[in-house]
């Protein structure tokens, strides 16, 4: 008799472990990766935690990154010097982090000293709206020596990127949205002038051939969209003159802390508008563009 009952309960058994299962599975495109690292500040109204994290074995280096957390109350049991284990959790569109758990707290490392700021005797200020962007020299997705000024005479939508961003919501959503105002930029005869650039602050990896394979994926009209590397130098103080900030870490090249910068740069070779960060659309790009096309 007890083994009769005892059968007659294994499918509801077998069912529960299905249902149970297939509740604790994660979407299909989601990644999960555990992460230490410690917190160099905080930025709770966008729910970030600025993050100084250590290696994550089969997915990006050690390196120093701004992170959303799932449930913003923890940032309140938080503070700068803290050390903590957390799980990232990357998908399509971007990345976040939980089960995030205070396990000690360390000083700070000191920052190194801040470089002199841009002024204009270095030449090196911020460009304004109206102003020309200066010339720069670079080399292309094919190899070849560009001249930015080269670009004169088609409005330019310019970002700058390095391929080995493993975040979605940084430099990859910088292609992606680039790729998708590519096909708008086809089919839109007021934008059809509408050259858009890609510059690489990492020239020690992004080379040529690099680009050229990275323009590919993206299903890049090299027509329109041009991949740019050059001398490392030359790249920071160019992007500099945009508000781009990138620092390397000494003792690891691919320890690359950076922010976002996208900008528009008219036909005449002068600053029309610059986007900060990651919070813009393509929808909204489009339009700015054409509203500088018809002169409004």
């Amino acid at each position: 008799m007890r083994s009769h009952i005892v059968f007659r309960l294994l499918p509801l058994a077998f069912s529960v472990a299905i249902v149970a299962g297939a509740c604790s599975q994660k979407p299909p495109d989601e990644r999960v990766y555990p992460l230490q690292g410690q917190v160099q500040s905080i930025d709770a109204p966008r729910k970030l935690v600025i993050l100084k994290h250590e290696e994550i074995k089969g997915f990006m280096p050690a390196m120093t990154m701004p992170y959303e957390v799932e449930d913003p109350k923890v940032l309140d049991t938080l503070a700068p010097g803290d050390l903590i284990d957390s799980t990232l959790v990357v998908f399509s569109s971007g990345a976040r982090i939980r089960n995030v758990r205070k396990v000690g707290t360390a000083p700070l490392e000191k920052p190194p000293a801040d470089p002199p700021m841009p002024n204009a005797s270095s030449g090196f200020e911020l460009i304004k709206p109206g102003e020309a962007v200066p010339d720069a020299a670079f080399v292309d997705q094919d190899g070849r020596k560009r001249h930015f000024s080269g670009f004169k005479g088609s409005p330019v939508l310019m970002t700058f990127i390095y391929t080995k961003c493993p975040l979605p919501a940084f430099c990859p959503l910088m292609d992606r949205h680039f790729a998708t105002m590519q096909r708008t930029l086809k089919e839109d005869p007021a934008l059809k002038a509408v050259h858009l650039v890609t510059v690489s602050f990492d020239p020690a990896v992004d080379t040529p051939p690099v680009l050229k394979k990275h323009a590919k994926e993206l299903d890049a009209d090299l027509s329109r969209w041009t991949f740019l590397t050059g001398d490392r130098d030359d790249i920071d103080q160019f992007a500099a003159r945009f508000g781009v900030s990138v620092s390397r870490a000494m003792n690891d090249p691919r320890d690359i802390t950076h922010n976002l910068r996208t900008v528009i740069i008219k036909a005449d070779g002068t600053l029309a508008k610059v986007y900060t960060g990651n919070d813009w659309s393509p929808t909204q790009v489009l339009e700015d563009l054409r509203r500088l096309q018809s002169g409004d």
